[in-house]
């Protein structure tokens, strides 16, 4: 079996291709990545990297040439049609090189009501897939854990917690958990095709007085919850690029749509995943 794994010099990415290391040989790992520059050191390692631009299907195409799963890590975008327009290409792509299998990175904010400005993706893409006639299986996210602990600085300086989401809760994975289940769902045929739609949770969500407790307890720094609004919280960030879309994902929080909790990680790799105050001890340094 070939495998080609997209976005393979990002975070996500990354962790997927060190996770299915461990499972194939890596004759049989092909990762796609959009500048080839970047992947100096996965070519010294000895991988087979391949140039891949979401925009052009014939790229692609070329790319997906002799595999047989397609582990897809869509591209960084807050622009709902250009990701649309970007999976289309992918699906093209793997009918003109036959590959059969799609395994597809989603986010937990896929409901038909939640006002994330990136839900309407995550809603059309299991439905894309339903009538694709591929091999696949849909793996949502919850919220990243890992994006916490370079932000643990600042809220230190603040003394608090800021997200606007009120006494609601919402769910975290690491993305370490993420990449090994998704590997794991990509070299087991049972665990990927079926048009399983899985989602990838810690065993708890989090409350922002538990989060901001579990902070102080890491940090030896008292961080407590003081909610800004939902306006503030976008004005603070806009300048970092993505206040306004942040914004709108703690909306949705703040009306309960992001604290689903599933066994599923578990039920992938054998093993529970790791929660939160585990997580940051492990990788919070003062």
């Amino acid at each position: 079996m070939k495998y080609l794994v997209t976005g393979a010099t990002g975070h996500l990415g990354g962790m997927i291709v060190t996770e299915l290391r461990k499972l194939v040989p890596k004759a049989d790992i092909r990762l796609g990545v959009h500048r080839i520059e970047k992947a100096t050191a996965l070519q010294a390692a000895g991988y087979d990297v391949v140039a891949l631009d979401y925009a052009a299907v014939d790229s692609m195409t070329a790319a997906m040439t002799g595999v047989d799963v397609l582990v897809y890590v869509p591209s960084l975008t807050y622009q709902v049609q250009q990701r649309i327009a970007e999976f289309e290409n992918t699906l093209e792509a793997m009918h003109r090189a036959n590959v059969s299998t799609i395994v597809a990175m989603s986010f937990i904010a896929d409901q038909y009501n939640n006002p994330f400005q990136m839900a309407s993706y995550y809603a059309y893409l299991p439905a894309r897939l339903a009538g694709s006639g591929l091999n696949y299986a849909v793996v949502k996210n919850a919220l990243y854990a890992d994006p916490l602990v370079p932000y643990l600085p600042e809220l230190i300086a603040r003394h608090n917690v800021i997200y606007p989401i009120g006494d609601q809760a919402m769910s975290f994975i690491s993305r370490e958990d993420s990449a090994e289940a998704m590997a794991n769902i990509a070299v087991k045929p049972y665990l990927r095709d079926r048009g399983q739609n899985y989602l990838l949770t810690m065993k708890q969500n989090y409350n922002m007085v538990e989060l901001s407790s579990i902070m102080s307890q890491v940090t030896g720094e008292q961080i407590g919850y003081a909610p800004v609004t939902l306006q503030e919280f976008a004005d603070i960030y806009r300048s970092e690029g993505d206040g306004d879309e942040l914004a709108s994902m703690y909306r949705a929080a703040a009306l309960g749509l992001m604290d689903e909790v599933t066994n599923e990680l578990q039920h992938i790799t054998g093993h529970a995943p790791q929660g939160m105050k585990e997580y940051l001890t492990q990788h919070y340094q003062k």
